[in-house]
């Protein structure tokens, strides 16, 4: 079976959470300590209805740093 949600490189950015294929509109900044230096920051993007549970989750952690919103470059 096809996955549904478009190429990364060639679509536009979707949600991050697991089986949702909306279109991003917010970038979770996050890293986790134990595994990369404090500067670094790796991004999930997330869509409205997404964005509080992907954000608790990395939350939970301690690994949230920073939500902003999703920009699409194309």
């Amino acid at each position: 079976m096809n996955d549904p949600r478009p190429d990364p490189v060639e679509g536009a950015a979707i949600c991050s959470a697991k089986g949702c294929s909306a279109a991003a509109t917010w970038q979770l900044h996050w890293n986790n300590p134990k595994l990369h230096t404090p500067e670094r920051r790796k991004v999930w993007l997330a869509c409205d209805d997404h964005r509080q549970s992907l954000s608790d989750f990395l939350g939970a952690r301690q690994f949230l740093k920073d939500v902003v919103p999703h920009v699409d470059a194309g």
